[in-house]
């Protein structure tokens, strides 16, 4: 007997209004029975799921990471991030065939993003797990640095580090990684940024945190975090850049920080912006406000964005200072003629090594050149290389930061870098 029947052993009654209960009674055994054949049908599809989900990774990794992440998933396919749907006028593209198709075609590029972003989640999994006062500024860096080259097995400029890993404290808001012999020492009352990037096939996934261990700056990093899950909230295609930072800065200035007994409404940095990120090209030529006017330009569908904000204690606005580390090679520098064979030199082993991706100084010593400084400032007085130094907000105050790098799929909104992390 199939589930479409169902059978009682009374005898079919006689009178009109019987035979009603009796159609009754029995539509209802085969509605219970239906019922229980669903819920056992929904519990076998979900075990099917997580077993096709273990078998996609075969391998588990060890602790600490040291297995690249296409070995341990074997079918190729990287975990999706996670999705919001687009809103409003825009709703419709989650049921659209048409852009389900587009999708469809963009799969080995979705897919290379999730494994430079896979990457960056168990890197910083780790890393957060060791992060202590007392450790080496540059031991930090150089053990990030190492884990993401392993794991996303390092191959020129196929899949790599992205930029230069910023670990800036305190009032130091961006662009700051040890020069080598650099002695800084992480302490207990820093707010320390971790800001690092990964790339597959140039594609890039920008992505920081905050960490602070004195429990009295909690209330500055979470105005940052949920002021960067806003703006991930309000991004999609066809809103406007300006309404995108306008939200951000509500959120922000929502919190209350007490630093030493001194209370501070959560402020955000204005001359800092999240950005739009284009192959090889980690700021694409659109910015992403954190306070409201900016631009009124409007995102568009395919396009990816790294959402960032930084809180501050401070004035809320950067200057350059302190020595420089952060370098970059401009991305539509053409020709331009070079006297010093040295600076010739550098020239080429950047565009071999980094091209248009960031690089430190440390990344030149590690390759093995030395005596290069002269060599960069030729270039950089050039316009060839662009020097980025720290940024920093006054002095004695303390910046939190927060990013994901999310992309405008056709049908919905995928926060590629998102974790159990945050």
């Amino acid at each position: 007997m199939d589930d479409r029947s169902f059978h009682l052993e009374d005898e079919l009654p006689q009178s009109k209004s019987d035979l009603t209960d009796h159609i009754a009674k029995g539509w209802s055994q085969w509605s219970s029975k239906r019922k229980r054949k669903k819920s056992k049908s929904k519990k076998k599809t979900e075990l099917i799921d997580q077993m096709n989900s273990l078998s996609k990774q075969s391998i588990l990794q060890t602790d600490p990471p040291s297995i690249p992440v296409g070995e341990l998933f074997s079918s190729g396919e990287f975990p999706v991030g996670e999705t919001q749907q687009y809103r409003d006028d825009n709703l419709w593209r989650s049921t659209s065939e048409e852009k389900r198709e587009l999708e469809r075609l963009q799969k080995p590029l979705y897919n290379a993003v999730r494994q430079a972003a896979e990457v960056h989640r168990q890197v910083r999994k780790y890393i957060r797990s060791i992060l202590k006062p007392g450790i080496l500024m540059i031991d930090l860096c150089e053990t990030l640095e190492n884990m993401v080259r392993k794991l996303i097995k390092e191959s020129g400029l196929q899949a790599g580090i992205a930029f230069p890993t910023g670990c800036s404290l305190n009032w130091v808001a961006a662009h700051w990684t040890p020069n080598s012999g650099d002695k800084t020492v992480l302490q207990y009352d820093d707010v320390m940024k971790l800001d690092f990037g990964t790339h597959v096939d140039g594609h890039i996934v920008d992505c920081a945190f905050t960490v602070a261990f004195n429990p009295m700056f909690n209330p500055l990093l979470e105005a940052s975090r949920e002021a960067t899950n806003t703006g991930i909230k309000e991004a999609g295609i066809d809103v406007r850049l300006c309404d995108v930072g306008a939200a951000i800065q509500e959120v922000m200035e929502s919190y209350e920080v007490e630093v030493n007994g001194k209370v501070f409404q959560g402020i955000s940095i204005r001359n800092l912006n999240g950005h739009s990120i284009g192959p090889y090209q980690i700021h694409a030529g659109k910015s992403v406000p954190i306070v409201k006017g900016g631009e009124q330009t409007k995102m568009e569908e395919g396009e990816f964005y790294a959402i960032e904000t930084f809180g501050s204690t401070g004035k809320g606005y950067v200057r350059e200072d302190l020595e420089c580390s952060h370098y970059m090679k401009n991305f539509d520098v053409g020709h331009i003629p070079l006297r010093l064979p040295r600076a010739k030199q550098l020239l080429t082993t950047i565009n071999k090594h980094f091209s248009t991706l960031a690089f430190c100084r440390r990344y030149l010593d590690r390759i093995g050149e030395t005596k290069y400084l002269m060599a960069l400032k030729n270039l950089c007085d050039a316009g060839i290389v662009q020097p980025y130094p720290p940024l920093c907000d006054t002095k004695g105050s303390y910046v939190a930061q927060f990013e994901h790098t999310i992309l405008l799929r056709p049908t919905c909104k995928e926060v590629v870098s998102r974790g159990d992390d945050y």
